[in-house]
């Protein structure tokens, strides 16, 4: 006589234990209100802002498909390649210099003092919003009332329209956004110093390190992933710079302020041109992508010296 026996259940698949147990729904109620809102404004504007690169546009009547004809005239287009370079002049006058500043405010308030006074008088500058910083440094550098030139002719030197002259203009462009945003980067490198173990410095000691080399050998590359964030968030943050170039200069004088993100607002909201200037965007966006890649490879964002 065999006895029927009955056989084990199914062991259910792992993709279902993984995706519909407790903590996992917990999780997903949680991310449910960003995941909508990142949709809704991120996802869909940028998937109907790709299809409008293909399109000529101008806003008042309906878009009509033109194929690549946009991508195609932006190759061609000499004010683009002006653009494009003056943006890269910005980048290369601004990081650089913010960086370094920043990284000798962090130094100093990590070894001279850590009042929080100090600290909130240090990033008050990136408190304020941009278009008012953009209007008191329009203020301070008019050529005839204002503070630094009426400075520079107390002392007997010549008066200097800084931001109407052609090779003055993006220089001080980038001063005032380095004292915008100084401020801001050093309290991140700031920060950065007081993760870093004081046992590190005191085995460097030891062993007979000097200053200078314990800020070469121990603290800058410990420092790196702060350094790796805070160099391509500045970076992007510069190829995007647009508010003090609406509020001072306007792209002038003789272009030589119109940076990207102005020759796209003028060819959007001047010339009615919404086609070319979402292509434009698309390229922009593009160019980001390319630049945060190659900077954090060569700085090698993804290892920790710690």
């Amino acid at each position: 006589m065999t006895v029927a026996t009955s056989s084990p259940p199914a062991p259910a698949k792992s993709w279902q234990r993984r995706w519909f147990n407790g903590e996992s729904i917990t999780a997903m109620l949680f991310i449910l209100p960003s995941l909508i809102g990142f949709t809704i404004f991120y996802a869909v504007p940028a998937v109907r802002g790709l299809w409008i690169s293909f399109t000529n546009w101008d806003l008042l009547r309906d878009a009509r498909f033109i194929g690549l004809e946009n991508y195609i005239r932006l190759l061609n287009d000499p004010d683009f390649w002006n653009a494009l370079k003056v943006t890269l002049y910005y980048v290369l006058l601004n990081i650089p210099l913010q960086t370094v500043l920043a990284m000798v405010i962090a130094v100093m308030m990590s070894r001279l003092t850590k009042s929080m006074v100090i600290r909130a008088l240090i990033i008050l500058p990136w408190l304020m919003p941009p278009v008012v910083v953009g209007l008191i440094w329009l203020w301070l550098l008019d050529p005839n009332l204002g503070i630094i030139n009426a400075g520079l002719k107390a002392l007997g030197l010549p008066m200097i329209a800084f931001l109407g002259l052609p090779q003055w203009a993006m220089p001080t462009i980038a001063m005032i956004n380095i004292w915008e945003y100084v401020g801001y980067t050093a309290l991140l490198i700031f920060a950065g110093l007081q993760s870093i173990p004081g046992s590190v410095y005191e085995a460097a000691s030891i062993d007979g390190a000097s200053e200078n080399q314990m800020f070469w050998k121990v603290t800058v590359p410990l420092l790196r992933p702060v350094l790796v964030f805070v160099v391509v968030t500045s970076v992007i943050g510069s190829f995007q710079i647009f508010d003090t170039i609406a509020i001072t200069t306007k792209g002038g004088p003789i272009n030589a302020t119109q940076v990207m993100n102005w020759y796209i607002y003028e060819q959007a909201f001047n010339r009615f041109n919404m086609g070319y200037a979402t292509a434009l965007s698309i390229v922009l966006f593009l160019i980001l992508i390319f630049v945060s890649m190659m900077q954090m490879r060569l700085m090698r964002a993804g290892e920790s010296d710690m």
